[in-house]
């Protein structure tokens, strides 16, 4: 079919158009020039993400300055908290690389709950005229805080950022680190904003008025969902015209290579599961093994968060983006890379064989279901039915029993938990996909976040390996004492499988001997 002149020239339009968009594209400068010279405001720095974005920023970018927002705590001053944090095993790679990094780190004492950010006056001025960039990660994590204190934590605090925010002089962008879980009720989450039944000032009229606000927890599993959700929507207004950016990570785990291997530092999550399971602690777990988990590594979200920021930057560059809503990237692996429950525990289980742990308690044995009543029968047999016997054996020795409490305590955080390991999201990530395309090859190689190749079976097996030396302070020259010590352990266990059958099978006969 033969062209009219008027397709030629609408065709030669958007060739020139495409032209025109390379070349700007082309023109935008890199992430580690648009943070060159720059300072950069951290909230959160004390966290598992906040010290990874900390430690990427300034070991890959030349900024001048990094702020870090430190509260006070357990005796210890900010500087004192900040000091002991620039000490862990996770910075040594850039005190190598940089051993002066110390000298552009500027430590702010303050209080994310109290107004002004409790900052004093001349650091507050400082921001105020030396501020850039703005990370704001710090929040409450905890799944059963109250509403008030999450309110106060994750939605004024959030609020006190952004007003200081709106007075620094030359602000480029603005990161509200949320989470992919922020509308928990919806079956599909895409990047966009969703209306809820109540506002940020209204939920705060509601507490100050009366406190009864755990009615607003219906369809949602926990203060931490809730709180991120009227946060967004607080943000999403940009009445401050601030030049901002949501973005969302879901289940973060360790890392994968940077700037160590499967490093991690709590034992909060999933970290806190796996390690109950592989010590042979955790017997019992609410799981559905058919659904999807939605896991990303700490390095992978770090690397992606400060791609985020400097898309922000480059979009903000035009004016006209003031005006409009700000961007929402949610950063997940499922859709390009999924993963199943059951999938998961295949590899944590086939690691576990090879290296298993010293310092186990028992043989690995899990029961995974998403029966309320499967798990509850089998908590009592596995769970309370041992420690009981095990704090009668301490009172017989005189001690202080301890293992129901541990017990009852590591059952909570399983139900905490639950929401997320029997539940399945749809989730779209098109605003992540699209900045992905928008980086350069050497911002690729240095900031790379894709999970398009990503290596599970790889990933979940070095997982063990990061808790079994982060978490558990073991390394592998224990391996031939611990397979050694498994062995018997796994002769003990099935022994009592042997016994607790032999048990079943007499009960059973004295039955119908009754009945007979």
């Amino acid at each position: 079919m033969s062209m009219t002149a008027e397709d030629i020239m609408t065709l030669e339009l958007l060739q020139l158009a495409q032209y025109f968009i390379k070349l700007e594209k082309k023109a935008e400068m890199s992430i580690p020039e648009t943070f060159r010279n720059g300072t950069i405001f951290v909230t959160g720095c004390t966290g598992f993400m906040g010290k990874v974005l900390t430690e990427k920023l300034l070991r890959s970018c030349d900024v001048k300055n990094i702020a870090v927002l430190v509260r006070g705590k357990n005796g210890l001053d900010a500087s004192q908290r900040a000091g002991d944090i620039f000490k862990q095993s996770l910075f040594d790679r850039l005190r190598s690389e940089k051993p002066e990094f110390m000298t552009k780190i500027k430590i702010i004492d303050g209080n994310l709950e109290e107004q002004s950010l409790k900052i004093s006056t001349d650091n507050h001025d400082w921001l105020i005229k030396n501020v850039n960039f703005v990370f704001h990660c710090a929040a409450t994590v905890k799944f059963n805080e109250p509403l008030k204190v999450a309110t106060r934590i994750n939605i004024q605090g959030t609020e006190n950022v952004v007003t200081l925010a709106t007075n620094i002089i030359n602000l480029k962008g603005f990161v509200y680190v949320s989470s992919a879980y922020s509308h928990y009720p919806r079956n599909e989450i895409k990047e966009e904003l969703y209306p809820l039944s109540i506002t940020a000032k209204e939920l705060k009229q509601l507490i100050i008025l009366d406190g009864k606000v755990d009615r607003l927890l219906v369809d949602w599993p926990n203060t931490y969902t809730l709180s991120k959700a009227i946060t967004e929507n607080m943000i999403l207004t940009n009445e401050n015209q601030l030049p901002i950016s949501i973005f969302r990570p879901s289940i973060i785990g360790c890392t994968t290579s940077e700037p160590e291997p499967y490093w991690l530092d709590n034992l909060q999550g999933l970290s806190a599961v796996v390690t109950s399971i592989i010590v042979g602690f955790l017997r019992s777990l609410p799981m559905s093994m058919n659904k999807k988990t939605d896991i990303v590594p700490v390095d992978y979200t770090v690397n992606a968060l400060i791609s985020v920021m400097w898309d922000t930057v480059n979009r903000y560059q035009n004016s006209n983006e003031r005006n409009k809503q700000p961007k929402i990237y949610n950063f997940v692996s499922s859709v390009d890379k999924p993963i199943y429950w059951g999938k998961f525990f295949d590899y944590i289980y086939e690691i576990y064989y090879q290296v298993p742990p010293l310092n186990t308690m028992w043989y690995i044995c899990c029961v995974f279901s998403d029966n309320r009543w499967i798990v509850a029968i089998m908590g009592f047999l596995l769970h309370k039915i041992p420690a009981a016997l095990l704090d009668l054996s301490l009172l017989i020795c005189g001690k202080n029993p301890k293992m129901l409490k541990m017990y009852a305590k590591r059952e909570k955080m399983t139900v905490l938990f639950k929401p997320f390991t029997t539940v399945e999201w749809k989730f779209d990530n098109s605003n992540t996909r699209e900045l992905w395309t928008l980086l350069s090859q050497d911002d690729h190689k240095t900031f790379w976040f894709s999970f398009e190749q990503f290596d599970w079976k790889s990933y979940v097996q070095g997982f063990v390996f990061g808790i079994r030396k982060h978490i558990l302070k073991e390394d592998l020259n224990n391996v031939t004492k611990a397979l050694s010590k498994n062995k018997k352990l796994f002769w003990l266990h099935q022994l009592c499988i042997c016994f607790v059958i032999y048990i079943a099978l007499h009960v059973c006969w004295l039955f119908v001997e009754l009945l007979m």
